[in-house]
């Protein structure tokens, strides 16, 4: 298979509010897209930027995108995928942005659904006031979601009396997962991990900073919930050390492991290591959320966390991404496809490489 042509986007996506994490108010996706055209099919992929979570910047993982999109352009899809392996392992999302277009382009296995499938997602509880956090419980338990997420990181005695008193209103319906997003020193981590009551809580995500593997193993002898590893994990070594320091679970991104193969291998590889996979990223589009729920419902048995496109004010997959009692509902051939108009309301840049090697790059909206 051939790649004939490759036009990479610059989005910036608008949230419907603003998603409050420790390492400060997300109030927009930046995404790179890329729209992949083989001789025999075509594909989409995308990788949203986090400022804090990644170290990667959207300036630089635009500028190598493009410097790779106009070397794939008339490349073999094999060969596109080594180059990309090869020399953008320093930039993993925009890695995946390029991988998986040509993964999809190519009939990817992990995106093939044989008959129709629910997978299940999680909801977040984000009010710090009582009346805001009972009314999203209340509505998340009737729109038939088992497990919800709490976010944590910002205050250690704040932090513990929300989710006590979210676990008092919780009162025993849902499973509940706290993510402190690396907000914690070590020494509020292990006090937050040893204090918390574990009534209802399924584990505690990422408490502090992805390389203090130090005090993260300090939490996990100290703590009395199931301990989670997402900020930190990247690749094979990273999962082997999550078991060693005794992590129970580990969730993975699709856009941190620079493809669908890959991600597939690492999810396999988490149990071979006795511990329970979590998938999916709550700062991705419509794409990227497909994508890892095509593959969450042949490789994991938890909720997924794939809900980024539902913050977004306004979603790009025509038809749009369908959600039902709790559980994103997948269509068997059906691929997920984007509004050509609404895209381009949120594009930024544009470039686009053909298999002459020409290419022309400009801006095409700017957007306030």
């Amino acid at each position: 298979m051939k790649i004939e042509h490759i036009t990479l986007r610059r989005l910036r996506i608008p949230l419907r509010a603003p998603y409050k994490l420790a390492l400060g108010d997300v109030t927009h996706f930046d995404t790179i897209l890329a729209q992949t055209v083989t001789d025999d099919g075509q594909g989409t992929g995308e990788a949203t930027i986090l400022t804090g979570y990644t170290d990667e910047t959207i300036a630089e993982s635009w500028t190598r995108a493009c410097e790779m999109g106009k070397r794939l352009a008339g490349a073999t899809s094999q060969d596109a995928k080594a180059s990309i392996a090869d020399e953008m392992r320093d930039v993993p999302f925009a890695a995946t942005a390029l991988t998986t277009a040509i993964e999809m382009a190519e009939g990817n296995a992990n995106l093939r659904i044989e008959g129709p499938v629910a997978v299940p997602l999680l909801a977040g509880v984000n009010s710090t006031d009582a009346s805001g956090y009972t009314t999203e419980i209340e509505e998340a338990i009737a729109s038939g979601y088992d497990t919800l997420k709490i976010k944590v990181g910002f205050d250690l005695e704040c932090d513990l009396a929300r989710v006590a008193a979210i676990q008092r209103c919780n009162a025993g319906r849902t499973r509940l997962r706290i993510d402190a997003n690396q907000g914690y020193t070590r020494e509020d981590a292990c006090a937050f991990a040893s204090r918390i009551d574990p009534t209802d809580i399924e584990l505690l995500e990422q408490p502090c900073h992805a390389d203090d593997w130090a005090s993260l193993e300090a939490v996990s002898k100290a703590t009395n919930v199931p301990l989670m590893l997402d900020e930190s994990i990247y690749d094979e070594a990273d999962i082997e050390r999550a078991a060693d320091i005794g992590a129970a679970f580990v969730k993975l991104k699709l856009m941190k492991l620079m493809g669908l193969d890959r991600l597939a291998h690492a999810l396999a590889l988490i149990r071979t290591h006795g511990m329970e996979p979590v998938l999916g990223n709550g700062v991705a589009g419509d794409v990227g959320c497909w994508m890892e729920a095509c593959v969450a419902s042949r490789l994991t048995g938890n909720a997924g966390e794939m809900n980024g496109f539902l913050r977004q004010a306004t979603p790009l997959a025509n038809p749009q991404l369908q959600v039902k009692h709790g559980a994103l509902q997948l269509e068997p051939g059906r691929a997920v496809t984007l509004n050509a108009g609404r895209l381009e309301k949120v594009t930024l840049e544009t470039a686009t490489f053909d298999r002459t090697g020409d290419a022309a790059a400009a801006p095409i909206i700017r957007l306030g």
